[in-house]
């Protein structure tokens, strides 16, 4: 036999012999599959039932022994070692009734999250528009003393349902403010006011833009108690409803005057503040006096329909003219 098939003969059988079981007692020898090591469940191949037997030339195998006390594999073991496991059941997706639970459950908190984010937008709503009116009149006190000129802050309301028409068609919702200047310095009118005066756009110049404010209403609130706390309720009261602006005062207003100036009148200001240049602040009515504090009041509405919270009032010195914010 030539060399080199005895040494790959030797080579095989000594592969073959690494992978031997001994035949248990009583039993039938396992075939050639059942002694690779992959043909044994984890159980079987404890410490106690394999051990590792030196081999020639370096090589080890692993020997099957017996467990004392206990009997051969039975065959139904032999079958289980070459047995699959059961593939892993697909994720179990959600049912109709998990999402129409989970859907008037979002339903509920909405319903019950929207007055507060109604009741924010409005307190939002009244914030600027209040700091919207303060910078006017500071704007035009600014501008009469600067120019040592009279100024006059025009209030004109009109109806949010529908957008801006000209003329405007008066209502609810949308403010409009406009500032104008007089040009040679003077009063332009005699006081007081004993009826009607339309300031001449001719001896007028407009003092910035107009602003206009949605989602606002003009509201005459009861006079404060007075107090010192600086609340809503506490602020100063005002002498008469002739030094008040609101949805119903200044019960007669006595000057007026148009924007733009030029062409066709769009608003028709009649709910005025007139500032001198000293700066002296005053609600021109027919009643014109000076008061130590003027009033506007401030509702915030829902397009054309006022609502009952978040109400405002501006306060400002008749003196100094100075401007002040109470919110309730």
């Amino acid at each position: 036999m030539p060399a080199a098939f005895k040494a790959q003969s030797l080579a095989a059988r000594r592969t073959w012999r690494a992978f031997t079981l001994p035949q248990p007692r009583g039993g039938h020898a396992f075939t050639a599959k059942q002694r690779e090591p992959k043909a044994f469940t984890v159980k079987q191949r404890e410490p106690s039932a394999f051990t590792l037997r030196p081999q020639p030339h370096g090589r080890c195998a692993f020997t099957f022994t017996k467990p004392r006390g206990q009997n051969a594999f039975t065959w139904r073991e032999r079958i289980s070692a070459f047995t699959l496991p059961p593939l892993r059941e697909r994720n179990r997706a959600f049912t109709l009734l998990e999402l129409l639970v989970v859907t008037g459950i979002i339903a509920l908190l909405m319903a019950l999250l929207a007055p507060a984010f109604t009741t924010l937008k409005s307190a939002g709503d009244v914030t600027s528009a209040a700091y919207t009116i303060k910078g006017a009149l500071d704007q035009a006190r600014t501008y009469a003393m600067a120019n040592n000129t009279y100024t006059w802050v025009g209030f004109f309301e009109e109806d949010a349902s529908q957008p801006s028409t000209s003329p405007a068609t008066g209502g609810t919702g949308r403010l409009v403010l406009s500032i104008v200047g007089s040009k040679d310095g003077t009063m332009i009118y005699t006081a007081p006011l004993t009826s009607l005066v339309t300031l001449a756009p001719a001896n007028l110049v407009q003092v910035g833009k107009v602003a206009k404010i949605d989602n606002i209403h003009l509201k005459s609130w009861a006079a404060g108690s007075g107090g010192q706390s600086g609340t809503f309720d506490t602020r100063p009261g005002f002498s008469s409803t002739a030094a008040q602006i609101g949805d119903a005062t200044p019960p007669s207003p006595s000057l007026r005057f148009q924007y733009p100036l030029s062409g066709t009148a769009q608003y028709t200001f009649t709910k005025i503040i007139q500032f001198s240049p000293r700066g002296e602040g005053v609600i021109d009515n027919s009643n014109y006096t000076f008061t130590p504090v003027s009033e506007i009041g401030l509702q915030p509405a829902h397009g054309s329909t006022p609502a009952t919270a978040n109400v405002c009032a501006i306060q400002f010195t008749g003196i100094g003219g100075s401007v002040k914010i109470y919110r309730q």
